[in-house]
């Protein structure tokens, strides 16, 4: 089969297209699925990069995220048929391993052997592309935002990081609550895009400091009072933006957070944590009925995952540049 491979963690261009690459040989509790779409995130430049204290087995096919047909079944499963459409769920539930797609091979290739416990069954009415966005992105926010941080209508919600797979499915989900949406991002392009997602207020953070502009805009929080600043602020990135969005918050504000993309030990002020009685919130991933709900709202339209570029498997070392690059405005698909 075909498939893209690394052998060694590396930087740009260190990702081999193999044409003749094994055949995955599924086990007894395995199915054998061809791939349609495999869906980049930033966990597989984490995977191709290395990551300190996890092992890799080598060589590794990455994609964590992906979406295609099941051609074979091993031995002993009775659940599941070829011709069946399904969405991976890369997370190892039942034995508690790593991800598909980084300690076993994972999307980005032909075919791919997945354990039954990793199948999610697709809804006719919801595409390959779609599907292979979900898990990652689109269940880590709808996590964040719904089943933990519990956003509703007539709250500010800030997003910070607001273009990308994550930030963009937040923007998404905020609206459809019916909250009154702050975009955050550096370039007016993906702006624009933003308030075409449904974003009322866009932040410009080449241009503007967080703090002043909420400031200016919404009032400055005064520990006294429950109003001013914003309700919610979504930071998954951590690093200098951390303490600034402690000091958008007003009194018993929420700040949601799901990961740390700019740096996982930022300077810290806990005095705006007890004096403004704020709720730090953190949210790890998602779980099956998370992706169960992403599948109703995308067959009712609520919610439509944000493609920005299609990459063929001979174009994958192009299309992990435009992630790394931070080219992409919401997804990019890579189909084999």
């Amino acid at each position: 089969m075909k498939a893209a491979v690394i052998y060694e963690h590396g930087g740009p261009g260190s990702i081999r297209i193999e044409p003749d690459f094994p055949d995955p040989v599924p086990g007894p509790e395995d199915v054998l699925v061809r791939v349609r779409a495999t869906s980049l995130n930033y966990h597989d430049l984490f995977t191709r990069r290395g990551m300190p204290g996890i092992k890799v087995p080598m060589p590794c096919i990455m994609g964590i995220d992906f979406a295609g047909d099941i051609v074979e079944t091993g031995s002993n499963v009775r659940d599941w048929h070829v011709g069946d459409r399904v969405l991976i769920d890369p997370v190892d539930r039942v034995n508690l391993g790593g991800l598909i797609g980084e300690m076993w091979h994972g999307g980005l290739a032909e075919l791919c052997k997945v354990p039954t416990h990793h199948l999610v069954r697709l809804p006719d009415d919801v595409g390959y592309e779609e599907a292979a966005c979900l898990p990652v992105a689109y269940g880590t926010a709808l996590r964040m935002m719904y089943t933990i941080g519990r956003v509703k209508t007539g709250e500010k919600v800030l997003i910070l990081g607001a273009s990308g797979g994550v930030g963009s499915c937040c923007v998404q989900l905020a609206t459809l609550a019916g909250c009154e949406v702050i975009a955050c991002s550096s370039s007016a392009a993906k702006l624009e895009r933003l308030r075409a997602l449904g974003a009322d207020h866009l932040l410009d953070t080449a241009k503007h400091k967080l703090t002043e502009w909420v400031f200016e805009k919404f009032g400055k929080p005064h520990r006294r009072q429950f109003t001013k600043g914003v309700d919610v602020v979504v930071n998954f990135t951590g690093g200098d933006t951390w303490v600034p969005s402690l000091r958008i918050l007003h009194r018993q504000g929420r700040l949601l957070t799901c990961g740390a993309t700019a740096g996982f030990d930022p300077r810290e002020d806990i005095r705006y944590i007890w004096t403004f009685e704020l709720q730090v919130l953190g949210s790890n991933g998602w779980m099956r009925e998370d992706i169960e709900q992403l599948f109703e709202l995308v067959r009712a339209r609520k919610l439509t995952p944000v493609i920005e570029r299609r990459h063929t498997l001979e174009e994958v070392n192009a299309a992990f540049d435009a992630l790394e690059n931070r080219e992409v405005f919401g997804k990019v698909v890579v189909q084999p």
